[in-house]
């Protein structure tokens, strides 16, 4: 049986992988982890408080729990890791150190770690970004993400760490609130839409950006980690695409299920650190390698979430 921890686990990719892997696994079987203890999280299901950076509490807990995976979520995201790019450096790197030495010492079955979009630049191609192309970031996110890419690689080619990845596009959910990244605007719509409210976009109009709604990446997420070894023949991170749209589109989108929704543009810092990233995704290794392919198109997307929230 496998024994799953779950580090960073009440974010917003965390909490619904959580529950999904409690579905497939068995509630007991999957622990909670987090830096703060949310009592209503941890009540949902075994939970232990965790700094990715405490290496010690992190190897007491695999023993406890007799840990065989890990998926390893902690991360600083990409606004936050501009401001503060050294505590990203530190959580997001040395964090993935941590489990992945771990992971070559305790002998464990499968690690899981998400890469981005970020890992690509401006002068990376936009349309359809190949999965093997120019890749020179911009953003303190994206550069720990590539670095991350060749240090999983690096295991699985020198210490047989059998570590999986995807470069994720922008996620889109409603269960938990996002955590400080660039395309944060497409959750936050929604509920100032449903509330009646104006939106007030920090990216401007025509900001292409590949996006992805949470239950595809959920069902990606663990489509990949539960492909044979075989089929997995990527080891830095796959390439993963859902849809693509600008901020004027989800707008027309959420209208035509509340047509008095308005939405005005302000733009920040965060529109150059979109403008560097690609248009649209080309993932076709990951439908050859292990059978991927989105079930949501943006429209189904906003009725799914509208009804929900």
């Amino acid at each position: 049986m496998e024994r799953v921890l779950v580090i960073g686990a009440f974010g917003q990719l965390g909490s619904e992988l959580t529950d999904e892997l409690r579905k497939l696994y068995g509630e007991d079987n999957v622990i909670a982890s987090d830096i703060t203890a949310a009592r209503a999280q941890a009540a949902r299901g075994p939970f232990e408080q965790l700094d990715i950076l405490d290496r010690a509490r992190l190897g007491e807990i695999v023993e406890k729990h007799k840990i065989t995976q890990i998926y390893n979520l902690a991360a600083i995201l990409s606004s936050i890791g501009e401001s503060k790019p050294g505590v990203a450096w530190n959580v997001n790197m040395n964090g993935l150190v941590n489990v992945l030495e771990l992971a070559r010492e305790k002998g464990l079955n499968k690690i899981y770690w998400p890469s981005s979009i970020a890992v690509f630049g401006p002068d990376t191609p936009k349309v359809m970004t190949p999965q093997e192309t120019v890749m020179n970031p911009s953003t303190m996110y994206g550069v720990n993400k590539l670095a991350g890419e060749k240090l999983c690689q690096y295991y699985f080619q020198k210490f047989g760490v059998d570590v999986r990845s995807v470069r994720y596009p922008g996620l889109v959910g409603y269960k938990a609130m996002p955590g400080g990244g660039t395309t944060d605007y497409a959750v936050d719509i929604y509920f100032k839409a449903k509330q009646g409210e104006e939106f007030t976009c920090f990216l401007d109009k025509g900001t292409v950006l590949p996006m992805m709604y949470m239950d595809d990446a959920i069902r990606g997420t663990i489509q990949l980690m539960e492909s044979p070894a075989e089929k997995v023949k990527i080891r830095t991170s796959y390439n993963l695409a859902g849809m693509s749209f600008a901020p004027e589109e989800i707008g027309s989108s959420i209208q035509k299920i509340i047509p008095d929704f308005k939405m005005i543009y302000a733009p920040d810092h965060r529109q150059e650190i979109a403008e560097s990233w690609p248009d649209s995704i080309d993932d076709q290794f990951a439908q050859a390698h292990w059978g991927w392919k989105p079930k949501f198109d943006l429209d189904a997307m906003s009725k799914d979430i509208l009804e929900n929230i």
